[in-house]
């Protein structure tokens, strides 16, 4: 695959890692143990300029695992109803399996060498995805076994804010509390506010790395450097 910028390529600028959203609907906070009940996913690219936005999305309705536990305090919080019939719900493994190979043609396409989840509250969504992926027994997963970008944090520095609505406001991002907490809106609205954040870092200055700048003390004398010629 030719790229028309090569300093661009999306594998450059995450240290060969593919961003991918990631959000998770369950039944409850233990990932062994609960319910998985949705799961979306959404992709990321970068244009010839370093501009990061959203690119696919995949999402899933899942049947609850055999044995599972529901809680009725999540069922109740999230408005899922995981016997309804008209979620046209999947197995765990269908979902992942398709959400998989999405990743892994993003992965080959960016000339990446592995998917990074990106999320908000990153380590509970890693944990119910790598919990399902042990429990469909996949052998191909494309994501980083501990890695994560977790946009709670990230927001916490950009806009002071680490929940979703509030550093979504704070980004001039619209949020609709009525469509909140379900997995394939707040995937969407996760994606934004990380292409937002690292947009706005670029914006900045802050990337790409001034690459001569390990010849001077400074960035700053760097840039002095180039304003004097």
């Amino acid at each position: 695959m030719s790229h028309p910028e090569a300093h661009w390529l999306l594998s450059q600028r995450f240290r060969g890692y593919y961003p991918v959203v990631i959000d998770v609907e369950t039944a409850g906070f233990n990932a062994r143990t609960d319910a998985l009940l949705e799961i979306a996913a959404v992709t990321l690219k970068m244009d010839s300029e370093g501009w990061l936005s959203p690119d696919k999305t995949l999402f899933f309705n899942v049947q609850p695992f055999e044995g599972a536990n529901m809680e009725k305090a999540a069922l109740e919080f999230t408005g899922i109803d995981p016997h309804n019939p008209l979620r046209e719900a999947v197995d765990e493994a269908d979902a992942l399996k398709s959400i998989f190979k999405m990743v892994r043609h993003g992965v080959k396409d960016e000339e990446c060498k592995r998917a990074i989840l990106v999320g908000h509250n990153a380590t509970f969504d890693h944990s119910f995805l790598m919990a399902a992926v042990e429990r469909a027994d996949i052998k191909r997963n494309p994501f980083h076994p501990f890695s994560t970008f977790d946009t709670s944090a990230l927001g916490g520095l950009v806009y002071g804010q680490t929940v979703l609505k509030k550093a979504c406001e704070a980004a001039g991002i619209e949020f609709n509390d009525r469509e909140a907490h379900s997995a394939e809106y707040d995937t969407r609205k996760t994606a934004e506010l990380f292409c937002d954040m690292v947009n706005r870092w670029k914006q900045l200055g802050g990337w790409p790395l001034v690459p001569e700048v390990g010849e001077f003390e400074t960035q700053q004398e760097f840039m002095d450097r180039q304003e004097q010629s």
